[in-house]
């Protein structure tokens, strides 16, 4: 197909409650994705924790890329993203257990035994990440020393799925730089770092940029989802992926990628690892071109989802959340609190209400009452907690932040981004809600030919093509 002439892509999009798989069919003037399927992603309870059904994954991408072969038999290729920091260890090509879920309460046994070697301050000298108990450094220094030493290969989750596409081990630069062990100096694995901490070496495999090759399908999985491409690969990381599809003047703008999380940055073009940046505990991530996604991790939607599911237990039904919001727009702000989402007492799941209560108590503010006073605070906190971020995004970054970008679920919150403008006092631009899908097929399709130029480039396609909500600061 010739350069600059519209061709389709598959994007396989895991989230942390359900997954997708994406046809895009991109253009110089074209950019539309078509959901082929969704299929939900249940953490499993075993005995020794919290896990992903990896397998269970893999076999619902394989079926839906099937589907998507036949929709459109001219797939140039596939490209995976998913969420960061977890990995699957294998050994001789096979996977020893089911990856272990971020949520797991064993990764805080990693954190003193890494911390005891080197301290948080020393890492972000190394590494730039920001504080969170469950990054891959952590989690690999959990693991039974027999278990490491026994692994040959350890892989992050969309890079698991396409070695079992492609027989190819890569580690994919947006994601590998979550794991604590890259080195942003030349961003490379640290290999000394690696070595103070005891984890072996060799079981980190080759780098691969967004936009690379990583190979073509293997023979069997060609046959059985009945057709045959390659896989790319792209910012692998879901928020890499997000980042490319929001339509922004990054010299100007934050992004709030809204989801499970809510990852509030700025881009920049070096990493910030200044002793402000240390102490607000921001994060510096890889981003696709090179760029680096300054950022702050804010709970997110978690909690508010984490929240309605409690209620829906203790009802039997699902519960409607326009519904909900509509409600919760009916309370006024301030007659509920705004407490701190990112207290780590949100981060398992549980119950949220007796949560906020005890936080409550705690900072001698009375709880909420009513569903729609809980689900109120909720919206306040974390509003307050996107508007906080992003200001301390700009300000360690040196943008001029004027504009706030929502993209990915949130973007549908119209109370959330209504009063994240509010708080913030500046207008917020939400949408795409499929930013991450929009990402990952628009570097997909530059690496085909179907499109070209730089992510700003990119991002003015977006912008003619998906054109976001405006809400103006009213109070």
């Amino acid at each position: 197909m010739s350069a600059g002439s519209a061709g389709a892509v598959a994007a396989v999009d895991l989230g942390a409650t359900s997954g997708r798989v994406i046809v895009g069919r991109v253009g110089p003037d074209t950019l539309e994705t078509e959901t082929v399927a969704r299929f939900p992603n249940d953490p499993v309870f075993a005995g020794d924790g919290l896990h992903w059904d990896i397998l269970g994954l893999y076999g619902a991408a394989l079926r839906d890329l099937r589907d998507a072969f036949r929709t459109e038999p001219g797939i140039a290729s596939i490209g995976i993203d998913s969420w960061a920091v977890d990995y699957g260890l294998l050994r001789d090509g096979r996977l020893l257990s089911n990856p272990f879920h971020y949520r797991d309460e064993r990764a805080a046994r990693g954190v003193a035994a890494v911390h005891e070697r080197m301290p948080h301050a020393e890492l972000f000298e190394r590494n730039g990440l920001q504080f969170l108990p469950f990054n891959t450094l952590y989690q690999l220094a959990s693991e039974p020393a027999d278990v490491v030493g026994f692994a040959d290969t350890a892989l992050l989750i969309p890079d698991l799925l396409a070695y079992w596409l492609t027989g190819a081990a890569r580690a994919e630069i947006t994601n590998a730089s979550t794991t604590g062990l890259l080195r942003w100096a030349d961003r490379r694995w640290d290999d000394a770092l690696i070595g103070a901490l005891g984890l072996p070496r060799g079981i980190l495999p080759p780098l691969i940029a967004p936009g690379e090759r990583v190979g073509g399908l293997l023979p069997r999985v060609a046959e059985a989802i009945g057709g045959s491409t390659e896989v790319t690969a792209v910012g692998s990381h879901d928020t890499a992926s997000a980042v490319v599809a929001v339509p922004m003047r990054a010299d100007a703008a934050a992004y709030i990628s809204c989801g499970t999380w809510g990852l509030v940055g700025v881009e920049v073009e070096h990493p910030v690892l200044t002793p402000q940046a240390l102490a607000a505990n921001f994060t510096n991530e890889g981003g696709v071109d090179g760029r680096v996604r300054l950022l702050h991790n804010v709970m997110g939607l978690w909690v508010l989802s984490e929240t309605v599911r409690g209620w829906e237990r203790v009802e039997g039904h699902a519960i409607d959340l326009p519904t909900l919001l509509d409600s919760a727009a009916e309370v006024p702000a301030s007659a509920v609190p705004v407490f701190d989402v990112n207290d780590a007492r949100f981060l398992p799941p549980g119950d949220m209400p007796a949560r906020i209560d005890a936080w409550c108590v705690e900072h001698d503010v009375a709880p909420p009452r009513t569903r729609a006073e809980y689900t109120r605070s909720i919206v306040e906190s974390l509003a307050q907690a996107f508007a906080d971020a992003a200001a301390t995004a700009g300000r360690l970054g040196g943008v001029d932040v004027r504009t706030i970008h929502i993209v990915g679920g949130g973007a549908l919150n119209r109370l959330l981004c209504q009063r994240t403008a509010d708080r913030a006092g500046m207008p917020v631009l939400a949408g795409p809600v499929e930013a991450t899908a929009l990402g990952n097929v628009l570097v997909q399709a530059r690496a085909a030919g179907f499109v070209s130029g730089s992510l700003e480039a990119l991002r003015d396609l977006v912008a003619r093509t998906h054109a976001p909500r405006r809400f103006d600061p009213v109070a």
